[in-house]
């Protein structure tokens, strides 16, 4: 009986991992009492118990052909290419027909357990005019069969046939990662061997396209690598503060340099090295004017490590020296101001806007760019003297001093006087009969009265040292005197004077005064009247009220900041929060011992402006804190916060006059009493422009604004007013129930005060002119116009005309 050799390989799926090395191959034939296994040697081994008909341990594909009482199986190792040889013998009892192989072939893959990998995929044969076919009946238990492909003789068919089995792979799969994207976080400021490792698989049966052998970061510029094993490291030391998060693409590459089917997106978190200190507050806050109060800080926590504490103390400084007079406050004129907080009138103004009235102050420095706060500065060179008509002349025993100073330390080792206000002799002498000066960081008020007043030796200096007359900070000062007591305000704060000199009276003499600000004037005992003790410095609504003295409700209002800290909800805080403001709001102090506690605490810490039009521009924030440790009074350092304000620019009034500009009038009406009221129909309106959105576009509209006015001004365009014959006027009646007063002079009248538009319109409508001899006067013209917050905001010119009509006789006709 002939035989044939026929060689044919197997086709399969495989995992990524591949099996072990074939431990050899063996056939078993089974005898009565022993099992015969035949080896690499052809040695007999005894029976085994258990499992005899199981394939080897951790091979390939392995070829199992059923023959009866043989058994032949063989392990394949894990090499490219390798040839089962399994004994195959078939019959068909029909001469000629089709025949296949009894019992089936079956082929094994020990990695069928993961799904797909273990499948049998085909059987191919090799030979020569082989007529022989072995198909697949089922994948998964690998059963196939080996049947004759036609018509077979079987005169020439053999009882045996050799057969060879050719496993082959193709790379017909692309990896693919075990997850859809991977996160880490890291630690800011360390280099770190490995962050994470990607792991992606390949379904391919060869180690050539099942394992990876390569992975890749695909996006450019990112501080990481990767290795083949798809370890990520840093190549660089991250900063949280520069980039918080990484997002990074990784493709993976099968050793037949086949790309994953798609990326996978790495994830990476930069965490801060855990610092003690305040976190979650940002260090620009936006105020909008008008929005009322506004928290600082609503996300602030301090982070304390984990860190065992007794109790926090944190202080919050609103820095606003630079704004105006060391804060936002009202910029309306001293008067107006004065009006407003309720203050007796008669006081003189002695550093007021320069006007016609009012040119003394005309050559003096003024600080620009105040917000029209009137500040004017003092150089050491500079001085000014008070007209002899201003000079308040009735000083007794009671009267009140009010300035605004900032000043700092005097210069040189022994330094002079330097005077803010003095009254000395205008000619021959050179007695100081009251002043008000600054010497060595003390401030001193002179006080010397006329002998014919009083004869006695009696208190004459009055010495104050505080540290705030030389901090450079601007602070209101009040000084009240009702003789012989004297009285300071510092910032609404009171202080008595810690020494008090005694001078004899001057003697009485008919030499007129002087008095200067800025210097001492020194007429007499010199060649060249001249000015000495220069002030260095800056002051500002300076003030002289005889006859009265400033309450303390009064000083608080002149001296109030319109801008503070606040914390908004009190009743939401904890009980054992303590919590204090300075008298200016612009210092706060949080206490407490409970952490949770300080941080809700610190949470509602807002910032206030009430200001209708607030000065914009910077404000600074500065936190300090200090933490107890139970036995300790300090035991963690917490770096201090630094933040500003930003008060945004308010929208602008455009403050309107209108009404009839041309009245005419008969001159029998300027002889009346009453006279004529020249602006019975005027209007004051004010509107701001204001951006509106709108089906999202951004359109501005105006819109009608209702705010106070500081002054309205009614002057005569061409000749100033003859008294003798014309007055411009309004009864005081007309001012009753307002904040508003008014003065007049030959170039016109002047209504001032703190007030509404509807007020001050009321007022110019009841003012009067009267001119008793108006026969050779023909017109008269007036100009108007009105201020909001001491000129910062100012209206159009309204001008009026109005023409006189005079009675002429009768023209007779001829």
């Amino acid at each position: 009986m002939k035989s044939r050799n026929i060689k044919y390989s197997i086709k399969r799926r495989q995992s990524s991992g591949g099996a072990e090395a074939a431990r050899g191959w063996h056939c078993t034939e089974h005898t009565a009492g022993f099992e015969k296994r035949r080896g690499r040697g052809g040695h007999l081994h005894p029976p085994r118990s258990q499992n005899k008909h199981a394939a080897p341990r951790d091979v390939v594909p392995s070829f199992v052909a059923r023959l009866g009482p043989l058994l032949c199986i063989r392990g394949k190792s894990q090499q490219a290419q390798a040839v089962d040889r399994d004994v195959v013998s078939w019959c068909d009892h029909r001469k000629h027909g089709h025949s296949a192989s009894r019992p089936p072939l079956v082929a094994l893959d020990k990695d069928a357990p993961v799904p797909y990998a273990g499948e049998i995929c085909a059987f191919k044969i090799y030979g020569q005019d082989v007529p022989f076919e072995a198909v697949v009946l089922n994948r998964t238990s690998g059963e196939g069969v080996l049947r004759a492909s036609g018509q077979v003789d079987y005169w020439k068919k053999s009882h045996k046939a050799v057969v060879h089995v050719q496993v082959d792979d193709v790379n017909e799969f692309s990896p693919m990662f075990r997850e859809q994207q991977y996160k880490a976080s890291v630690t800011e400021g360390k280099i770190y061997d490995s962050i994470l490792q990607v792991e992606a698989w390949d379904q391919d049966c060869s180690p050539q396209y099942s394992q990876i052998c390569n992975y890749e970061i695909v996006t450019a510029g990112t501080p990481f690598a990767i290795d083949r094993n798809g370890n990520i490291r840093n190549t660089e030391r991250l900063s949280y503060d520069k980039q918080q998060s990484y997002k990074i693409m990784v493709a993976a590459f099968d050793c037949g340099q086949k790309r994953a089917s798609e990326d996978v997106a790495v994830h990476i978190d930069v965490k801060p090295v855990c610092k003690p200190g305040w976190q979650g507050w940002t260090r620009r806050v936006d105020y909008e004017p008008g929005t009322g109060s506004k928290q600082l800080f609503p996300k602030m926590h301090l982070e304390m490590c984990g860190g065992p504490l007794s109790g926090v103390k944190a202080m919050v400084e609103l820095q606003t020296n630079h704004i105006g007079k060391g804060c936002d406050r009202e910029t309306y004129s001293e008067k107006s101001l004065q009006k407003l907080c309720g203050a007796a009138s008669g006081s003189t103004d002695l550093l007021p806007t320069p006007s016609p009235s009012s040119n003394w102050t005309a050559s003096l420095l003024t600080d620009s760019g105040r917000d029209s706060d009137l500040i004017y500065k003092f150089d050491g060179r500079q001085a000014t003297n008070i007209p002899a008509h201003v000079v308040p002349q009735n000083l007794t025993d009671q009267f009140t001093i009010a300035t605004w100073m900032k000043h700092g330390p005097s210069p040189g080792l022994r330094a002079e006087k330097e005077t803010l206000l003095c009254n000395s002799d205008k000619t021959e002498m050179n007695r100081h009969h009251y002043s008000l000066y600054v010497h060595n960081c003390r401030l001193v008020l002179l006080l010397r009265r006329d002998f014919s007043q009083v004869d006695t030796f009696r208190p004459a200096e009055f010495h104050w040292k505080l540290e705030q007359i030389c901090d450079k900070e601007w602070h209101y000062y009040v000084i009240n005197v009702e003789f012989p007591a004297v009285t300071l305000f510092v910032d609404g704060v009171t202080f008595e004077p810690y020494l008090v000199t005694d001078d004899w009276p001057i003697h009485a003499s008919n030499i007129d005064t002087q008095l200067t600000v800025g210097a001492c004037w020194q007429g007499g005992e010199v060649a060249t009247p001249r000015f000495t003790q220069y002030f260095h410095g800056s002051l500002s609504g300076l003030t002289i009220r005889p006859g009265r003295i400033e309450t303390q409700k009064v000083i608080s209002c002149l001296q109030a900041c319109k801008e503070g800290l606040d914390i908004n909800s009190l009743e939401s805080l904890a009980k054992d929060i303590k919590f204090h403001f300075n008298p200016a709001q612009s210092v706060l102090v949080v206490e407490g011992e409970d952490l949770d506690s300080i941080n809700t605490a610190m949470t509602k810490v807002s910032y206030i402006n009430s200001r209708q039009f607030p000065t914009p521009g910077i404000r600074k924030l500065h936190i300090t804190t200090t933490v107890q440790c139970f036995g300790e009074d300090s035991c963690l350092s917490i770096p201090d916060v630094k933040a500003v304000v930003m008060v945004m620019a308010p929208s602008e009034p455009r403050i309107t006059i209108s009404g009839s500009n041309r009245l005419v009038r008969p001159v029998s009406d300027l002889r009346t009493p009453l006279g004529v009221a020249p602006f019975k129909e005027i209007h004051l309106t004010s509107t701001v422009i204001r951006g509106d959105s709108l089906g999202g576009m951004h359109r501005p509209g105006v819109t009608e604004l209702m705010h106070n006015l500081d002054y309205c001004d009614v002057l005569l365009i061409g000749d100033e007013l003859n008294p003798e014959r014309e007055s411009l006027e309004i009864h005081h009646s007309a001012l009753l129930g307002k904040h508003l007063d008014a003065t007049n002079s030959t170039s016109g009248i002047s209504i001032y005060g703190v007030d509404s538009m509807s007020h001050y319109e009321q007022a110019l409508r009841q003012i009067r002119y009267r001119n008793w001899r108006p026969v050779s006067l023909s017109e008269r013209k007036f100009r108007v116009t009105c201020s909001e917050l001491n000129g910062r905001y100012t209206s159009n010119e309204f001008n009026l005309e109005m023409s006189l009509l005079h009675h002429s006789a009768p023209l007779w006709s001829m």
